[in-house]
């Protein structure tokens, strides 16, 4: 996979959790949908100007989206604990990663059906 398709794909993902179609993000951003697909597809590489918007816009950092390791933290810092939680996912393998992240979101799921 190239650099240009590495970083489309993480555009592609965040904008996916982020809840946003093609279209938003393209229209938040001031770029066409086209322009936004060939983005995420790596078919085109992306300007610093449009990575800093949209690192604004979906809530993570440019060297994040450049290289995949995140240099910062959102809004809040992570608890010892919750540090330490990272640093254990990070050291196992990308199908247990995806495991975890599953048995995570039905753990999310479920504490907000009980709350409703």
């Amino acid at each position: 996979m190239t650099l240009s398709e590495e970083i489309g794909a993480r555009l592609r993902q965040l904008r996916a959790q982020a809840g946003l179609t093609q279209d938003q993000l393209a229209e938040k951003l001031g770029v066409s949908k086209r322009t936004q697909g060939n983005y995420e597809s790596g078919a085109s590489d992306a300007p610093a100007s449009y990575l800093s918007l949209a690192a604004s816009e979906l809530g993570f950092d440019v060297a994040f989206i450049v290289n995949g390791v995140r240099t910062t933290l959102p809004n809040e810092a992570l608890s010892e604990v919750e540090d330490c939680l990272i640093a254990q996912y990070r050291s196992i393998a990308p199908g247990d990663q995806e495991a975890i992240r599953r048995f995570l979101k039905a753990m999310a799921d479920d504490a907000a059906r009980q709350k409703n």
